[in-house]
């Protein structure tokens, strides 16, 4: 099979760990017979340089047409006071190619429990739960803008929901828990908040047609709480694009390093984009100790959702499992008595575990 595949290499370290993933892929490719054609499509700051704008329309073109999307990291200081931020490219490319669902996974691996922030006892259960994401709606997406208030000078950004977009995510949620323990916890602040009001009545009129899957309702502070108090607590959690984007960070934390977690966004087609949950690192780029196992891990993503090709995405998760359980760390995950290593080592042992 031949599967053509956009990268959006971007800014940072983005370009370090796109590469990294296109080696494991390559040698994917290797085993079961498959072509990967990459095709690089600039955005971000990178693109603000060369061609002026942080999402050109010749990259989205490049997106549009491939098999999936593969993106490395967008932004920096450098672009801080940039007419458009690069970060506009992320939520413009989800937009054009109508990817609504977001799955973050935090698992803890037993041999990272030392990274982890939690004490031992809280840990005993291990972690290993699933963040969706509405992606395309919510307070991003909203109406903005500036005016004069009773004090001064006021800024907003309006948090909107839609029947569509609450109803479509939470069958993507409900979806995914009825593969897994059936347990889902969906997060508002319904206390407070009117679109969240909106968003707890949708969520348990979906559930109607999934009977078999539990649905909890938890507000985002307490989920937080939870989160940090008792993570073993949850398996599919479902809640809007902001407090998603916040929770997820906590859950990166929580399994010892956002160095470690990857992500799905899909949509409507099987054409989804996958990239790590961390930021482009600028601090580190260059210096060959980016930690490239949440890029890897979300190309295992790719090939699963995708391309449909599960023994090959199993292939990559074992391949990284096995690197953790025979000492290897980058600097983000290093402690004593085990081995150090750089991004390119780290790709190396990798897809030598591929090719046992």
């Amino acid at each position: 099979m031949i599967y053509d595949i956009a990268t959006i290499s971007g800014d940072g370290i983005g370009p370090e760990i796109i590469s990294s993933a296109k080696k494991v892929l390559a040698a994917i490719g290797k085993k079961y017979d498959a072509v990967f054609n990459f095709e690089e499509a600039p955005m971000g700051g990178i693109a603000i340089d060369t061609l002026g704008t942080p999402m050109p329309q010749s990259s989205v073109d490049v997106c549009k047409k491939a098999s999936a999307v593969l993106l490395g990291a967008v932004g920096g200081p450098k672009w801080d006071n940039a007419p458009v931020r690069p970060e506009k490219a992320l939520l413009g490319i989800r937009k054009e190619l109508g990817l609504y669902a977001n799955f973050r996974q935090a698992v803890l691996y037993p041999e990272l429990k030392f990274a982890s922030p939690l004490k031992e006892s809280l840990l005993a259960d291990g972690i290993d739960a699933v963040m969706v994401r509405e992606l395309t709606g919510g307070i991003y997406f909203g109406e903005r803008g500036y005016r004069i208030g009773k004090y001064g000078r006021e800024a907003f950004d309006t948090e909107c929901i839609s029947e569509l977009e609450a109803e479509r995510i939470a069958r993507s949620a409900f979806e995914l828990a009825q593969t897994r323990k059936k347990r889902l916890v969906s997060v508002d602040k319904a206390n407070v908040l009117e679109s969240s009001r909106l968003w707890r009545k949708i969520v348990h009129d979906i559930n109607e047609d999934y009977p078999d899957v539990t649905v909890e309702d938890m507000l985002v502070d307490n989920c937080a709480m939870q989160l940090a108090r008792n993570p073993s607590h949850f398996d599919v959690i479902v809640t809007s694009n902001m407090f998603g984007d916040i929770l997820s960070d906590l859950m990166a934390a929580l399994v010892g390093s956002i160095g470690l977690m990857p992500s799905a966004s899909v949509g409507n087609t099987s054409a989804g984009l996958y990239e790590p949950i961390h930021g482009s690192a600028p601090d580190i780029a260059g210096t060959g100790t980016a930690n490239p196992l949440a890029t890897i891990l979300s190309a295992a993503m790719m090939l699963r959702l995708s391309l449909n090709m599960e023994e090959a995405a199993r292939d990559v998760e074992n391949a990284v499992k096995k690197a953790l359980a025979d000492g290897y760390r980058t600097p983000d995950i290093y402690t004593d008595n085990f081995v150090k290593i750089g991004t390119e080592r780290m790709t190396e042992v990798i897809i030598s575990n591929i090719l046992i």
